[in-house]
């Protein structure tokens, strides 16, 4: 083993045997990598390419085929030998949410055999390093998303672990939090040279890493620093506008179809941001290519892992119609199908939503953005008629949801953040039985079924217990289901949460195409750049509204110049750290 690694695999295979009537699942096939000491490590790759596979052997909780030392212990010979001196922090990690936050540091100090003289300067420090010194008397299930999980990784570090394991661990979380979780982890390194290994589909994230391993189906597609990985992409990255007035994610739909042309492309900052094929030089004559200005940009990290993966997926995306050529660009008029206004909603003497006003048009892409705890989504279950409002006026598809909700919720879909159908049932059974609980019967509930399966690519997976598809086939399907009864608006609640660039692509191709036809989509997002695709966003903090607009007027309200443009990472950071600045302020002097 490598003196500087702490993590040596050598052709790891793991397979997963196979369910009744099912096929045998090869999670990993032949890895070898070699994770370096005191540094960070990053596992990048699309949905089902074995990242948490992987992590979860190299914690010993799994046994595979093949070599893997850890910390130069044998996993597979002692594997408790490993967990005595590693820390592990799974997606979905378990704090107890009826304990306080000092609780649950207590309870995982006591699991892992802290003395009480090492805990009071552990506590300390992880206490500072978080910022939850001031909330340990509060319980862990009153906390927002972004503080447990940092909460869930102060507990993880209750002990010094030599090699601390992450798996996606800013699934969720918003942009504020997701920068305070990595100024966290790179403390760390920095100051204690801890061994990190972590998984992620934010890609911006693995830039970070002083070595990433990109893996595909269970294979090792390609591993090195950073800039190994963006090679594959130098000189084939662009920047083109849309004709004015046309959002950026019309000119993105049609580049993408043009798959003879073009490997990516994605909105960015009101532009489109795109990678184009060696070929598609000056020699190109046809095509939506033509008469848009190029102006180069530098690649990322993302760039060269979308070219290794469209080299293996040239067909990605095909389930997805092309756009119509007669596609109109912005809302055909400005009939309000949602209508708020002075919302507010209240828990007790907790304000969560505080007098909250806008509206949204027929066929509008609308986002609801905020940081975790903001209101976005209580504002967001408000809207679908899933919870009552204190005060206020809320009219949804034309019917006042205070008074009649269940007439308002037969108009609208909704997909949820996590798979909400029946894992049990097949494709079709989830399709038919939902369709009937719309009203769906006959040959109407048939002829849907009908479209749908085409329209989402699931033809094949018909007859598939829907729990065991895969994570992009489960979204599918959960947008068929909630499309079956033809609504008038759909709401999408963190529906790319976890989902990886490629996955990302194609979904937002379908949100496109639905907008398109007519669809008002209401979507919450914690991936910024998803914001782009939408004709207008709020942002919420503290159950206030602090911006509404369009993506543009909210980069110009953050303070984007013609000279200075900004991603809407950037602007969302400003606008909500802007308000709380002035509302420390107010408060000093108050």
């Amino acid at each position: 083993m490598s003196a500087a690694a702490v993590v040596v695999a050598r052709g790891v295979r793991k397979r997963f045997p196979a369910a009744r009537g099912g096929r045998e699942t090869v999670a990993l096939d032949g890895v070898s990598l070699e994770a370096p000491a005191g540094a960070l490590t990053a596992l990048v790759g699309p949905d089902g390419a074995g990242k948490t596979t992987l992590l979860r052997l190299v914690a010993g909780l799994m046994r595979a085929e093949g070599a893997l030392r850890v910390l130069d212990i044998d996993v597979a010979a002692d594997p408790q030998a490993v967990q005595d001196r590693i820390s592990y922090m799974p997606q979905r990690f378990g704090l107890y949410e009826d304990l306080s936050v000092q609780e649950n540091l207590d309870l995982y100090a006591d699991l892992h055999g802290v003395s009480r003289e090492q805990r009071r300067g552990r506590y300390a420090r992880l206490l500072e390093m978080t910022d939850l010194g001031r909330f340990t008397a509060r319980l862990a299930g009153k906390l927002s998303g972004g503080m447990k999980q940092k909460l869930g990784l102060a507990c993880t570090l209750v002990r010094s672990p030599e090699l601390l394991l992450l798996d996606e661990p800013t699934v969720g979380v918003d942009p504020l939090s997701r920068r305070e979780l990595w100024q966290i982890v790179q403390q760390l390194v920095d100051d204690e040279r801890l061994s990190v290994i972590v998984s992620t589909t934010y890609l911006d994230e693995a830039e970070r890493c002083a070595r990433v391993f990109v893996l595909h189906e269970g294979r090792l597609l390609a591993q090195g620093r950073p800039e190994d990985i963006r090679r594959p992409a130098h000189g084939l990255c662009f920047v083109t506008a849309p004709r004015p007035g046309e959002p950026a994610r019309l000119l993105q739909a049609r580049l993408l179809d043009d798959t003879a042309r073009i490997i990516d492309a994605v909105p960015q900052g009101g532009e489109v941001r795109v990678i184009r094929r060696p070929a598609a030089g000056e020699a190109s004559s046809q095509g939506p290519e033509q008469a848009l200005a190029w102006r180069p940009a530098e690649a990322r990290l993302e760039d060269g892992f979308m070219v290794l993966l469209r080299e293996r997926q040239p067909a990605e995306g095909a389930a997805s119609p092309p756009l119509a050529t007669t596609m109109r660009s912005a809302p055909a008029d400005n009939e309000a199908i949602i209508e708020v206004r002075d919302l507010v909603r209240k828990f007790g003497d907790f304000v969560a939503v505080d007098r909250t006003s806008f509206s949204v048009t027929k066929g509008e892409i609308f986002g609801l953005l905020g940081p975790n705890g903001a209101g976005k989504t209580t504002t967001f279950r408000m809207l679908c008629g899933l919870l009552p409002a204190s005060s206020g006026f809320l009219r949804v598809a034309g019917v006042d949801l205070r008074t009649a909700p269940a007439r308002a919720r037969r108009r609208v879909g909704y997909v949820s953040q996590r798979f909400a159908l029946y894992g049990n049932l097949s494709v079709m059974e989830n399709l038919t039985f939902f369709g009937s609980a719309y009203g769906l019967h006959g040959e109407r509930l048939r002829a849907r079924i009908g479209v749908v399966l085409a329209q989402f690519g699931l033809e094949t997976q018909a007859q598939e217990a829907s729990g065991r598809l895969p994570g992009g086939y489960r979204q599918r399907l959960a947008m068929a289901v909630a499309l079956l009864h033809e609504p008038d608006i759909l709401f999408l609640d963190e529906p790319t949460s976890g989902a990886d660039a490629l996955a990302r692509r194609e979904f937002w191709r379908r949100i496109t195409t639905l907008a398109a036809g007519g669809t008002t989509i209401v979507v919450t997002t914690h991936f910024m750049e998803e914001a782009e695709y939408c004709d207008r966003i709020v942002i919420q903090d503290a159950g206030r509204l602090l911006a509404l607009g369009t993506p543009e007027q909210v980069r110009r309200q953050a303070g984007e110049t013609d000279a200075r443009r900004l991603n809407m990472e950037e602007a969302f950071i400003g606008i909500v750290e802007h308000s709380r600045r002035r509302e420390g302020e107010a408060e000093a002097v108050a």
